[in-house]
């Protein structure tokens, strides 16, 4: 994945928004080798138009922070330049995927602002540490 963005590209979802180039990848990185031996995805409804691509996608895995099986159905769109990822943005249900991921806690307060910003605080806060980690600088 790493190979496949532009150097000033960008990323977002409901979990991790406004990422930089190097932290999509590092990101790409960190959630491939965290990821456990029940990781599956799977593509459909591939669509082109110029230099926009959308589609859908699907990812089965478990949370690693709680052990819980996660089925995650995503909307992709990309702007491409130059044959690679300019611009990416996957849309999905966030109260979906915390309930799945963090159980009655999510479901219970996976609607209000605190508990998404919660979970983005802290997803930011791994990729960070995982940069530093793996000696991703800017």
């Amino acid at each position: 994945m790493q190979q496949c963005y532009a150097d000033k590209a960008t990323f977002s979802d409901p979990v991790f928004t406004d990422l930089d180039a190097m932290q999509v990848k590092a990101m790409w990185e960190m959630l491939c080798k965290r990821s456990s031996a029940d990781f599956r995805l799977e593509f459909k409804n591939i669509h082109s138009a110029g230099n926009l691509v959308s589609l859908r996608w699907t990812a089965w895995y478990t949370f690693t922070a709680t052990g819980r099986k996660v089925v995650n159905h995503v909307k992709g769109g990309f702007v491409i330049e130059d044959g690679k990822i300019l611009k990416h943005i996957d849309q999905f249900s966030f109260y979906r995927w915390a309930r799945q991921a963090f159980g009655i806690t999510a479901a219970l307060f996976g609607w209000t602002i605190m508990f998404k910003e919660k979970v983005r605080l802290t997803a930011l806060s791994n990729l960070e540490k995982f940069m530093e980690k793996m000696k991703v600088v800017e």
